[in-house]
């Protein structure tokens, strides 16, 4: 089978390689991710994967796009003719904007290039939207009649974390995008809280009051307090 792998980072990438080549899939990763900014944290990831791929022997197709103003216009493209739509379109921006673009562009080469199957390393992750990520790659697999392999890599996830770690893989703290780097670092606040409180500080539950207080209002220290 002739894969073709969209990887988001390094990190990401170990467990689904690992499980992939023991199935006797040798895959080619594909990176694009205009999400992630700024561009030091771009270029760190980016250039953590090419090591990566390089001592692993694995081969790296890279569509090395930056483009913070492109990304954020983006996401806000359909809030412009109404204000009130901004706050949807942030909490809405990853299931909208942010896996389609960058899935599309995979399948895109993927077509182009003759390959059999295309898989993705947003499958391994805990933090990501995985039955949204599952749904729309099944639906780019019929648009563009190129077959989805689908694995849920998330039962590896510690292992693979493990595995990256002990690699001496930059570890990023954030999923990629502006956006979600606040809510990282607002997150981690909210579990904090959440501890003092004697609530179990879950990644489903400090979600749930970020996205409530995104919701409800700007989303800050504040406002944060008042929704845990």
């Amino acid at each position: 089978m002739k894969l073709l792998l969209h990887t988001c980072c390094a990190p990401c990438s170990v467990y689904c390689i690992k499980t992939l080549r023991e199935e006797g899939i040798e895959p080619t990763l594909f990176w694009y991710n205009p999400n992630i900014h700024p561009y030091a944290e771009y270029k760190a990831r980016r250039d953590c994967l090419k090591q990566y791929a390089d001592d692993k022997k694995v081969k790296l197709i890279l569509e090395d796009t930056y483009g913070l103003d492109e990304f954020v216009c983006g996401i806000f493209k359909n809030s412009r003719a109404n204000p009130h739509d901004l706050e949807e379109a942030l909490l809405l921006r990853c299931q909208n904007y942010c896996y389609p673009k960058r899935l599309k562009k995979v399948f895109e080469y993927a077509k182009e290039n003759g390959y059999d199957a295309v898989s993705t390393t947003l499958l391994y992750s805990i933090y990501q939207q995985h039955d949204i990520i599952k749904d729309l790659m099944e639906h780019l697999a019929k648009e563009y009649g190129v077959n989805f392999l689908y694995h849920d890599f998330r039962e590896g996830w510690q292992e693979g974390q493990e595995e990256a770690r002990a690699a001496g893989l930059y570890m990023q703290k954030y999923c990629g995008c502006v956006f979600s780097e606040e809510e990282s670092m607002l997150g981690r606040e909210v579990a904090k809280k959440m501890q003092q409180k004697g609530v179990s500080p879950t990644n489903k539950n400090v979600r749930k009051v970020i996205e409530k207080t995104r919701k409800n209002g700007n989303l800050n220290r504040e406002n944060l307090r008042k929704n845990i």
